[in-house]
């Protein structure tokens, strides 16, 4: 039996594509917002990262009524490093809306996400976006779907795909390119017609999948999940089914299903039902919650394996606890932990060290969002460079290795393959769409590309788009060169002067600016030489030579270079750290004492 009433569906697609922005526009269209609700834009992209970064990290659920129909949306992560997220999000819906840009195409996270959708035996509506876009070629970018849908597999059902038309900020679509368009009518009717009911029994025992836990500060944990058969009720007992395979008791002390953007609450809810529930301490993602007398627990959710490993280690400079609210090794201890139980494609592993903890997960981009949300909540630490993680293969060591898609105008193609050639890269394919822009697909260990996304934007002058996803693990490939420039390390600690700086500024690039605060240890500029050189950055001017202007020497400053997290994290070597407060990112030494070659 299904219940016709429900249609749960995942909206998918590359970064930047529009998904959040259709999502919008459905919520307004369907009248889950009042006229005069004021509503922020990208109203699913709620965490401050999010909205800076213009990209959704946490799969979201919201809920909106077609006529009868409720339309359960999942928005769903789309960058490879949340892989994780977008594996649990699949398993509480019958089918993807696949959104696709009409300029640039299927881009490498929606042949990630589709893939994912396909073993699952998922039917996918496409929508091809911004076909007002000056370079919009519709017809193409469909053959080029037909084409990956063919490349993954897809069965003969799959690839019988309808296609909407739209341009989502102004909330239109059509079903025909040559048609004129409408409101988003067509696609909410596709919706109802083509995504199937969720089935399930409302007499069988109670299964609910756990995809994922969210912390209310009035409720506690709550366990978000779909009802795959059985009815639950508010205030009933239920058995948690854990990953081990143990077994605990529990209360639900509040039900809730999604309605708009808001959880209401609920005596019962049934199968197919995307729901909340609190009073459920200690469960986690991929486990389930069953009837309490005879429980039968589903098949656990797992995710693809982490690739990469981080230091996170207790903030030991001289200016620790200085910005920082929480610094212990016992406050980091608990946010680490926290993390992995609310997200299952991060791990968490102690050391020898009770101050340093080992964080594997996907990638680069994956590892900064874990480390800024930890520093907006007030925690001070450090962090060192990430190591890609290897297996041993018939005695062999191997490592993970990358499908890197690259987009850059014509006249950069050279140095990009010259510099991932460098890094031992192999392109195995390039496509010229004729534009002037060319599609270079590479597949090049991951540790190829930890530090070179800001070389890629230097040389391709910030239009170059590099993304990459997991392929497989093959035999290590040797030495790889990551940096090959030194650091100026400051000697001392004290205050930068503007007589210091302009006396450095010709041994490469500074970090820091005239009045800031330095420590002996601290990485105070990039050396244009492959060597590390201590110096003295807070010398002052000696009394003889007051006479001289001082403003003279504020003239010829450089401003200093700010990198952001990404791209320190792209910049530190093995034997340094980067230092993270609140309010601070610090490059520094890992062994502060160490001296190094004296200017």
């Amino acid at each position: 039996m299904t219940d016709s009433r429900i249609r749960n569906i995942a909206i998918v697609a590359h970064v930047d594509h529009g998904k959040t922005t259709l999502v919008d526009a459905m919520l307004w269209q369907s009248g889950t917002f009042r006229d005069n609700q004021e509503v922020n834009e990208r109203v699913l992209d709620s965490m401050d990262l999010e909205r800076e970064k213009g990209i959704t990290i946490m799969a979201k659920n919201i809920a909106v009524n077609y006529g009868e129909v409720k339309i359960n949306i999942v928005d769903t992560p789309g960058h490879a490093d949340f892989g994780g997220e977008v594996e649990r999000t699949l398993r509480m819906v019958d089918g993807i809306m696949l959104l696709v840009d009409a300029a640039e195409g299927p881009l490498p996270q929606t042949r990630f996400v589709l893939s994912k959708a396909l073993d699952l035996s998922l039917p996918a509506i496409v929508v091809i976006n911004k076909i007002d876009r000056h370079d919009a070629r519709p017809q193409e970018v469909l053959n080029e779907i037909y084409d990956l849908f063919i490349d993954l597999d897809a069965s003969e059902n799959q690839i019988e795909f309808p296609v909407v038309y739209s341009i989502a900020k102004l909330g239109q679509c059509k079903l025909n390119i040559d048609e004129p368009l409408s409101d988003l009518r067509p696609l909410f009717e596709m919706i109802c017609n083509e995504i199937p009911s969720p089935p399930g029994e409302t007499d069988d025992t109670l299964q609910i999948l756990v995809t994922n836990v969210q912390f209310n500060s009035y409720l506690g944990p709550l366990a978000v999940g779909r009802i795959m058969q059985g009815t639950i009720h508010n205030q009933e007992n239920v058995t948690l089914c854990h990953l081990n395979g143990s077994q605990t008791k529990a209360s639900v002390t509040g039900l809730y299903v999604f309605d708009g953007l808001e959880q209401v609450e609920v005596k019962e809810a049934g199968p197919g039902q995307i729901i909340a529930i609190s009073g459920m301490s200690g469960i986690g993602l991929g486990e389930s919650i069953a009837e309490e007398k005879s429980p039968n627990p589903l098949k656990p959710l797992l995710v693809d394996e982490p690739t990469m490993s981080m230091e996170f280690r207790v903030n030991d400079s001289p200016f620790s606890g200085h910005e920082g609210q929480f610094v212990t090794s016992r406050h980091l201890r608990e946010r680490l932990f926290r993390e992995a139980t609310g997200n299952l494609a991060i791990r968490i592993e102690e050391t020898d060290s009770p101050d340093c903890f080992l964080v594997f997960g996907r990638g680069e981009l994956q590892m900064a969002i874990l480390i800024e949300q930890i520093r907006r909540e007030g925690y001070e630490f450090s962090v060192g460079m990430p190591h890609v993680i290897t297996k041993s293969i018939n005695k062999k060591i191997h490592e993970p290795y990358e499908l890197a898609y690259i987009d850059v105008n014509e006249e950069y193609m050279g140095l990009v393959v010259q510099k991932l050639g460098n890094r031992k890269g192999v392109m195995t394919q390039m496509i010229n769409h004729g534009s002037g822009r060319i599609r270079l697909e590479f597949q090049v260990p991951s540790r190829g590309l930890i530090g070179y996304r800001k070389e890629f934007l230097t040389d391709t002058k910030g239009t170059g788009i590099l993304t990459h996803l997991f392929h497989e693990f093959r035999p290590w490939v040797g030495d790889i060169t990551h940096r090959t420039t030194g650091a100026l390390v400051a000697d001392r600690v004290g205050k930068v002067t503007g007589y210091a700086v302009v006396n450095l500024q010709e041994r490469g690039e500074l970090f820091v600016a005239p009045t800031e605060s330095v420590y002996h240890g601290m990485l105070v500029g990039e050396n244009s030489r492959d060597v590390d050189l201590s110096v003295n950055i807070t010398k002052e001017k000696k009394l003889t030579n007051m006479r001289a202007s001082t403003s003279d020497s504020f003239e010829k400053l450089v401003p200093p270079i700010k990198m952001s997290l990404e791209e320190s994290i792209e910049f530190i070597r093995e034997d340094e750290l980067i230092e993270v407060t609140p309010k601070s990112l610090r490059l520094r030494k890992r062994n502060l004492g160490k001296n190094v070659q004296h200017h």
